[in-house]
């Protein structure tokens, strides 16, 4: 399994918000944003961050994808 960050560019959307607009509301680093957009993991502080940013749940920032298997 591994960490999707889907919900949270639907809830940026959904609120006409840009990534560098929540880097700035929740002083993130470019590197997180960048980080986040590669798919890789972030702390659970930043998490936290960008919940109380946005006001809203962890659903609504990230969502576990089953693996594919390779055949």
């Amino acid at each position: 399994m591994h960490i999707s960050y889907q919900p949270l560019w639907n809830t940026l959307k959904d609120r006409s918000m840009r990534k560098e607009d929540l880097r700035l509301a929740a002083g993130l680093t470019t590197n997180m944003i960048a980080n986040m957009g590669k798919g890789k993991h972030i702390s659970m502080e930043t998490l936290t961050k960008i919940c109380e940013t946005l006001n809203c749940g962890i659903l609504d920032v990230i969502e576990l994808k089953q693996d594919e298997k390779d055949s």
